[in-house]
């Protein structure tokens, strides 16, 4: 469980610097941002309903 919340904290990271490097690139009103961060709202949603699941189900415990 602790590699699948790193490689969404990654993929978020990089939708995001997709996100950024469209907005610079173009200097406009684009779809390419747009759609970046329509996935980062996405995978962000995803990544909390599956620690909120991990949590219910006991396979992520609250210790450290």
């Amino acid at each position: 469980m602790r590699i699948v919340v790193i490689v969404f904290l990654v993929l978020i990271l990089v939708s995001l610097g997709s996100a950024l490097a469209s907005m610079l690139r173009e200097k406009g009103s684009s779809t390419r941002t747009a759609r970046a961060l329509a996935i980062r709202v996405g995978l962000s949603i995803t990544l909390f309903l599956m620690l909120m699941a991990g949590f219910a189900t006991g396979l992520i415990d609250g210790k450290l």
